[in-house]
């Protein structure tokens, strides 16, 4: 089946955070304090998704309070983070919204990500995500994690489903 298809499907988005929403690194501080990368391209493409019904969730294997700060400021309710074992979130969240596998899409770029990818109906992968995961992926990105990978897959997933005309002329009006 062609990804278009599938994508056309989903209606859940479940993001990783480290290597997909940020570039993975670890930025230290003189006082020792980690800060993380976002990318405010990524950020309005989550609002775009947003607009167009699109649901989201994040699930990470990190806890860290940079990224609950940017999760709650872009609106993302279904936030688990330090989560090593995805795979129960991903099970509890299909459940609570009544949705089946083959409308979850997930994008991810390590092993950690692997058993969920395995599971939804669409796998994604940021392009420089590890070669095991680009290999289980239906769908990989052309530009690297915490640079607009998420973006791109949401526009992919909204081109496909016939909505992201429509946003687009509502900003270029």
């Amino acid at each position: 089946m062609r990804v278009e298809k599938l994508a056309a499907k989903i209606k859940l988005l479940i993001l990783d955070v480290d290597g997909v929403l940020t570039d993975g690194g670890l930025y230290y501080d003189h006082q020792g304090n980690v800060t993380k990368r976002f990318n405010v391209q990524d950020g309005l493409g989550i609002k775009f998704a947003q607009q167009a019904g699109l649901q989201l969730a994040v699930i990470t294997g990190l806890n860290h309070g940079a990224v609950e700060s940017r999760i709650t400021e872009l609106g993302i309710t279904d936030y688990f983070p330090g989560q090593r074992e995805k795979l129960p979130f991903y099970e509890k969240l299909i459940k609570e919204k009544g949705l089946k596998p083959e409308e979850v899409a997930y994008i991810g770029d390590d092993w950690i990500d692997a058993p969920v990818m395995l599971k939804v109906g669409l796998p994604m992968a940021v392009c420089n995500a590890q070669p095991e995961v680009i290999g289980i992926s239906k769908w990989v990105s052309r530009k690297p994690g915490g640079h607009g990978a998420v973006r791109e897959a949401i526009s992919f997933l909204l081109d496909s489903q016939g909505l992201l005309e429509d946003i687009w002329l509502e900003w270029a009006e």
